[in-house]
């Protein structure tokens, strides 16, 4: 295979073109003349196609805007310009160092709800939303999603209506009720987002392909955007904006209807005895619903000095903690489901474990302390819902 828009040739001012194989190209070994003849300035791409076999191409089409439309005007911050129009869902978003939260949303972020709420439907989502934010004032967007069925294109324009996002800080991808200021509140630890990963690999008995929970997407199997579409979201029918407006129909139908798009509360509530569905999960400290996890948080209740970005109102390294023994949980659960995995040499190691599991302590291992990143959380889902608005 060969890109012809790369052979070594050189364009003379008469358009002429000229090969450059018998003066770039080394047939047998050279001296220094060679190397210090006076060329054209030729220099290939920094890098080649990743495939190696022919396919068919699909360009993407030119990008068309609404009308009104103007490019931005170049600066420093923007060099080349946006390759589309900014997305309208008129988010507010906010960084642990801001000093003020937003007490009200976007004109333009109320505006587009109501106008895009017109059945039943619709209304009885945004009551249900509001009845979680006064029962909770920060939730996680998976969290919303198991306890309120509404389309996902229309969540997308309902939470910035009724919260703010934040991006940095304990808090860092959830969802704040207009007003309310986690910073300000000891109470509100009971919120901060934990990023917990299953940890494998042959240091804990098992290695990746061994364990029961699968990884959402492999590096074996994936389409590039330039062979294959990829599946979008489920696309809003006209069946699905006029629910509501028809009051015929039988109750077990109306509930099919409202649990739709609901999601299982394993998406964001961890239990003892139970996997979790994804190797990394997001979860809020109150969702964590084992009693010696709870002991954990709430060790410095009524102590609570300063809320600083990396451990909010929780005493240091409160999340280091957290997932030792989530792992450790998670460890024995692998353990009772696959033993062959778990095959020790001698009975007394296994006793040693299983006595620390009981105690719900875990060896302590001498490994070097991590230089802390401020918010260094994950880089896939947070960064994916944020995309969704910028």
């Amino acid at each position: 295979m060969s890109d012809f828009q790369y052979l070594v040739m050189h364009s003379e001012p008469d358009g002429k073109q000229t090969s450059m194989y018998d003066k770039v190209l080394m047939l047998k070994p050279e001296k220094e003349d060679f190397f210090m003849n006076e060329l054209p300035l030729y220099i290939p791409p920094p890098i080649f196609s990743r495939l190696d076999t022919p396919i068919d191409y699909y360009y993407r089409p030119d990008v068309q805007h609404r009308e009104g439309y103007h490019n931005p005007p170049l600066s420093s911050e923007n060099l080349i310009g946006l390759s589309r129009a900014r997305r309208p869902h008129n988010a507010i978003f906010v960084n642990f160092e801001d000093e003020e939260v937003p007490s009200k949303p976007l004109d333009a972020a109320e505006q587009t709800w109501k106008r895009i709420c017109t059945n039943a439907v619709d209304h009885q989502a945004e009551e249900e939303m509001k009845k979680l934010f006064e029962l909770r004032p920060v939730w996680s967007r998976n969290a919303v999603k198991a306890n309120v069925s509404v389309h996902p294109n229309k969540l997308k324009l309902l939470l910035p209506y009724l919260a703010y996002y934040m991006l940095t800080g304990p808090w860092r991808s959830l969802w704040v009720r207009f007003g309310y200021d986690p910073r300000k509140h000891p109470e509100a630890k009971i919120y901060q987002v934990l990023d917990f990963r299953i940890r494998c690999g042959m240091k804990y008995g098992y290695t990746p392909n061994d364990m029961p929970v699968k990884a959402k997407r492999s590096t074996y199997n994936y389409s590039l955007p330039i062979t294959l579409k990829k599946p979008g979201s489920h696309p809003l029918s006209i069946q699905d904006l006029k629910q509501g407006l028809s009051t015929s129909g039988t109750s077990s139908a109306k509930s099919q209807v409202f649990s739709k798009y609901k999601l299982k509360d394993s998406i964001y509530i961890f239990q003892e005895g139970s996997l979790p569905p994804y190797r990394q999960m997001f979860y809020q400290l109150c969702d964590l619903k084992v009693e010696c996890l709870q002991k954990i948080i709430h060790r410095n209740d009524g102590m609570e000095a300063a809320c600083t970005e990396r451990d909010g109102w929780c005493l240091p390294k409160t999340s280091d903690d957290l997932r030792d023994a989530m792992s450790l949980m998670i460890r024995q659960i692998i353990r009772s489901q696959r033993p062959a995995l778990f095959r020790s040499p001698s009975s007394a190691t296994e006793g040693k474990e299983q006595l620390a599991f009981e105690s719900g302590e875990e060896e302590e291992e001498e490994e070097e302390e991590e230089v802390f990143k401020p918010s260094d959380g994950s880089e896939n889902e947070m960064e994916t819902e944020i995309l969704d608005y910028v």
